[in-house]
């Protein structure tokens, strides 16, 4: 997983993985809440969740909630979700040869 800050934390392959995906699935479930202009109370409605719940979804606190539980709320929310899994490059392997956007980005710092 390229560029997985949970990786680089100490966790552990299957729990960056996990992670990556809850941060995605909350971070695109709290933009189209903000685009909305969902009040908790509305919220509370449309997931048909708990109050305490729902503070704990809106103030980010991806341990609390469940990878199943945000799927849920996704699909409430009449969004579309997804995830492809591919087979991934041996760390050794990747940290022999940089991928193109590494190189590009290295590039660019030593242009500025």
């Amino acid at each position: 997983m390229k560029g997985n800050i949970f990786d680089a934390l100490g966790f552990s392959a299957s729990e960056a993985s996990a992670l990556k995906v809850k941060t995605e699935i909350l971070s695109a479930i709290l933009e189209h809440v903000r685009m909305k202009g969902y009040t908790k109370g509305q919220l509370v409605e449309i997931l048909d969740e708990y109050q305490p719940s729902v503070s704990n979804l809106l103030k980010g606190r991806i341990s609390q909630v469940s990878l199943e539980k945000l799927l849920r709320y996704a699909d409430r929310l009449h969004l579309q979700t997804s995830i492809a899994i591919c087979p991934a490059q041996s760390r050794a392997r990747r940290a022999k040869s940089p991928t193109a956007a590494t190189t590009r980005r290295i590039t660019r710092r030593a242009a500025v």
